[in-house]
């Protein structure tokens, strides 16, 4: 256990708080975590209350691509591993880097309150020591976004963070709402186990193939020439209408956007279901009539479970909200960490990005503590660095992105990545040692 009092307050032990927790170690900064379940990671545990994954949940990145730094995702995984897989590789990572010392598991944070010298943090109802700094890691899956469908339904409506297995689909006609990831994977589970399986698309998606030539997607992406992003668009949009096809013809909307402007569709096993007539694409729904529901193009089809994969709004409940500037139900943060009211708070985590997150959970937790550091040993360095937050930064990469609460500060890795190494030339700070 810890033998000095800490200083630094993370509140989360997903992958997000873990990576954070790293650099701060690696700092010499002393912090303790918060952690409200019995062990380490997050939703990839799907015993916690409240956890959205699924029996057949996988990464959506590649193992190659996704791990964190210095610590590859062992040989022995497949190229996309699954859930179970993902949450051993966060306890490995827990154990090989010493941070479980440090965490306080049970530990549930109701609320915090910002003190002249800091913070002060309630956990389990009760008040915890005061801290200089508190980082939030709460991720960003917890909070259902649950749209109210009009009309009366005689079956039954979920959120898909209530989805668990396909049992639950088997002798229903089953409706899934929403196509992004996490929609494409339960609705393909929807269409091998369903009676009848049909999902509502609102808008046309581009969808990637999760290997190209024989590599997962973002591995050939990566060893690929760089090119410009309108390159990369043209380039790789007629690639995937050679190997996908004229996806119109599957009953799919025609995208209103072109590719890489909306967050990827890592999926190529839907595309197989609507060719073989496992499920039916639909448009968006009107509304609810008994035992159907009716489709804005005025078609209808008996439903007795709808699923609603409306994605997750991103709240912070134990700040408070006036402590942050809102884009929808997304917190704006510069470099996607830091609070621009506040020099002794940071966010880790809340970030939607076109790549392997937890390398970019790296990159964040390592600016998060050497801000922190610098703002203890070098106050008038850390004023100028706060400065810089007044200047504009791109992290789209020019992108333009769709409409969306989902697509609000949305992260582009090559942008990121740019942005990552001008700052750090600017600060004078080395890329990280691990």
């Amino acid at each position: 256990m810890m033998t000095e009092k800490p200083t630094i307050a993370i509140i989360g032990g997903g992958p997000s708080g873990l990576a954070t927790a790293r650099a701060l170690k690696t700092q010499g900064l002393l912090f303790v975590i918060f952690e409200r379940h019995a062990d380490v990671g997050g939703i990839w545990d799907m015993a916690n209350p409240g956890s959205p994954i699924y029996d057949s949940a996988h990464f959506i990145s590649s193992k190659t691509m996704s791990g964190f730094a210095g610590f590859p995702m062992p040989n022995d995984y497949p190229d996309y591993p699954s859930n179970r897989q993902i949450l051993a590789y966060i306890r490995d990572f827990a154990i090989r880097e010493g941070l479980r010392p440090f965490i306080c598991f049970n530990s549930a944070v109701t609320k915090t309150e910002r003190t002249s010298n800091g913070w002060r943090v309630h956990v389990n109802g009760a008040q915890a020591d005061e801290f200089t700094h508190l980082i939030a890691a709460p991720g960003t899956n917890w909070s259902p976004n649950q749209p109210t469908l009009p009309g009366h339904f005689a079956g039954e409506v979920i959120h898909s963070v209530a989805y668990r297995s396909p049992d639950r689909f088997r002798g229903k006609r089953v409706l899934i709402v929403g196509a992004g990831n996490s929609g494409c994977d339960i609705a393909c589970d929807a269409a091998r186990a369903a009676d009848a399986a049909f999902i509502s698309v609102r808008r046309g998606y581009h969808f990637i193939p999760k290997h190209i030539f024989g590599k997962p997607a973002d591995v050939f992406a990566a060893e690929g020439p760089h090119l410009p992003m309108w390159l990369t668009q043209r380039v790789f949009g007629v690639l995937l209408r050679l190997l996908i096809g004229d996806l119109t013809k599957l009953g799919l909307p025609k995208p209103d956007h072109r590719l890489l402007e909306s967050h990827p569709i890592l999926n190529d096993q839907l595309i197989h279901h609507l060719r073989h007539g496992d499920i039916r694409a639909k448009g968006d729904v009107e509304r609810l009539d008994g035992a159907d529901v009716v489709f804005r193009d005025g078609s209808r089809e008996a439903v007795d479970l709808v699923v609603l994969a409306t994605g997750y709004d991103w709240p912070i409940p134990f700040i408070d909200d006036a402590l942050f500037d809102w884009d929808g139900k997304r917190p704006r943060l510069w470099m996607t960490a830091f609070a621009p009211k506040d020099e002794r708070l940071f966010v880790a985590g809340m970030m939607e990005v076109n790549g392997g997150a937890y390398k970019f959970l790296d990159d964040q937790g390592d600016l998060i503590a050497r801000a922190i550091r610098q703002q203890i040993d070098d106050p008038a360095a850390h004023e100028r660095f706060r400065a810089m937050m007044a200047q504009p930064t791109d992290l789209a990469g020019g992108l333009r992105l769709v409409a969306s609460d989902r697509h609000q500060h949305y992260v582009d890795s090559d942008a990121f990545r740019a942005a990552l190494k001008r700052l750090r030339k600017q600060l004078g700070w080395p890329d990280p040692a691990y």
